[in-house]
C-alpha cells in the first residue's frame, strides 16, 4: 500500500477515535449533571405542615351582636389546631392595619400539655374581650385589617395559611385613609363567615352580591384562594385536616 495513502487512512482513523472519545466524555458529562439534578431534587426539603390562621372579627354597628358565634368558630379552631400551629384573632377597627387590634395570638408549643394551656389562655383572652364589648367602632378598616393578617401568617413561615373574615363585608373608610391597591396573598386562603345581608340588601339585592363579587376579584387577584361560609353548622370545611 502507498505509504501516503496508509498515512491518510491512519490520520482518519485518529481523528474518528477522537471524535468518539469526546462523545463519550460529554455524554458521561450530561449523565452525571442529570444525576446530580435528580439527587437533588430527591433531597428537597418538603413544604411546612403547620398552618396558621387569623380570624378577624367585625364590631362596627349591629354587627356587635354577632361576636357570640366568632366565639363559637375560636373554639371550634382550638380545638382542630395541633402543636406547631398558629393563631391569631384581631379586631377589624376604624384602622386596622396595627398591632394594637390584635386581641390575642400563640404559636402552640410542640409540648401537647403546654400547647393545650397555651389554647386555654387562648380562650380565655378571647371571652374577655367579647364580654367587654359595649359599642361597635364607627368605621369598618377590612382591608387593613387583612394586611396585617398577611403579615402574621408570612412571619409564622406555615405551610398553609388562613384568614377568616367575621363581617357583612362593608367597608367604610376613615376620611383619607388610602386602602384602594393590590394585596399580596399568595397562597392564603380567604374564608368570609356569616356574611349578614344589610338592610340596604333587602332593597336591592345586587348590592350583597357586588360586594361579595369585588372581595373575590380583589383576593384572587392578589394569588389568594376566596371561599364563603355562611353555614356554620359547616365548620368541618374551615380548614383542611392534616
Amino acid at each position: 500500500m502507498n505509504s501516503n495513502i496508509l498515512h491518510n487512512h491512519v490520520k482518519r482513523l485518529k481523528k474518528s477515535v477522537y471524535h468518539l472519545m469526546t462523545m463519550t466524555r460529554r455524554v458521561r458529562f450530561l449523565r452525571s449533571v442529570l444525576l446530580t439534578s435528580v439527587f437533588l431534587a430527591g433531597c428537597a426539603e418538603p413544604p411546612p405542615a403547620n398552618r396558621a390562621v387569623y380570624l378577624l372579627m367585625d364590631t362596627s354597628g349591629t354587627y356587635t351582636k354577632e361576636l357570640k358565634k366568632a366565639q363559637s368558630i375560636m373554639n371550634y379552631l382550638l380545638a382542630t389546631l395541633d402543636s406547631g400551629d398558629s393563631i391569631a384573632v384581631a379586631r377589624i377597627d376604624s384602622g386596622s392595619f396595627s398591632e394594637k387590634d390584635i386581641i390575642a395570638k400563640v404559636s402552640l408549643d410542640e409540648r401537647p400539655s403546654t400547647a393545650n394551656q397555651q389554647k386555654r389562655a387562648f380562650k380565655q383572652q378571647l371571652d374577655n374581650y367579647v364580654a367587654s364589648v359595649t359599642g361597635g367602632s364607627r368605621h369598618t378598616d377590612i382591608t387593613g385589617g387583612l394586611l396585617q393578617a398577611t403579615e402574621f401568617l408570612n412571619e409564622t413561615g406555615a405551610g398553609e395559611k388562613y384568614v377568616l373574615i367575621f363581617s357583612d363585608l362593608e367597608e367604610d373608610l376613615v376620611r383619607g385613609h388610602i386602602r384602594d391597591f393590590p394585596i399580596t396573598l399568595s397562597g392564603v386562603r380567604v374564608i368570609a363567615l356569616n356574611v349578614t345581608k344589610l338592610r340596604s340588601d333587602n332593597i336591592d339585592p345586587r348590592d350583597y352580591l357586588n360586594r361579595l363579587n369585588d372581595w373575590e376579584k380583589r383576593v384572587v387577584d392578589g394569588g389568594g384562594h376566596w371561599q364563603v361560609i355562611n353555614d356554620l353548622e359547616n365548620l368541618n370545611r374551615l380548614i383542611a385536616d392534616r
